[in-house]
């Protein structure tokens, strides 16, 4: 019998090659989204000409919305991050473009090169950081568009300042999260 698991069979269902198909005009599901993204990744015409960056915070611009969605194009100078966060009810998707980006969550670090894309659920809690030394570009699309980017205490900082049935919920809550970005992904 063999002993191998679903990750070494399928892969990391959070890498998306696998969902890949034409970008329908409208946009209505994970793999429609992933399409657009990477339809847009792909058009340095749509997004070149428009990148600045800022020493003092990351730089955003919102390149297109549609239908109940938004586009963003991001920069992000060696050093810039997103610190630890969520987009509210907002599902998404993102890609980086150029340069690499390090992406932190409660299951590890994983370290993003250009070419490479995300997809999360609602209430996924992650930071985004370029730690290397030169600049990265980032494409992200969500949807519903983002109304809100809540912002959360690093583990290590809060867990000592909460009771403790209050850190519990949260990780029922973050593991509940991270079942339901599985369940979207494979839908």
């Amino acid at each position: 019998m063999n002993s191998d698991s679903d990750l070494q069979i399928a892969g990391d269902i959070l890498e998306v090659p696998h969902l890949l198909q034409a970008p329908r005009e409208h946009p209505a599901t994970v793999a429609d989204f992933v399409g657009l993204a990477r339809s847009i990744a792909a058009d340095r015409s749509q997004w070149e000409h428009l990148v600045q960056y800022d020493a003092t915070s990351r730089w955003y611009h919102r390149l297109r919305t549609g239908p109940g969605y938004e586009v963003w194009l991001l920069s992000w100078v060696p050093g810039q991050g997103s610190g630890l966060h969520d987009h509210g009810r907002s599902s998404g998707v993102f890609t980086v473009l150029e340069g690499a980006l390090t992406e932190r969550t409660e299951r590890g670090t994983r370290a993003l090169e250009a070419g490479a894309q995300r997809v999360f659920a609602p209430a996924y809690v992650h930071e985004v950081v370029n730690d290397s030394l030169e600049p990265a570009i980032s494409l992200h699309v969500y949807y519903p568009g983002l109304t809100e980017m809540p912002m959360h205490a690093h583990a290590t900082r809060c867990a000592a300042s909460r009771p403790q049935e209050h850190a519990e919920r949260e990780h029922a809550d973050q593991r509940h999260a991270d079942q339901e970005q599985e369940n979207v992904v494979t839908a």
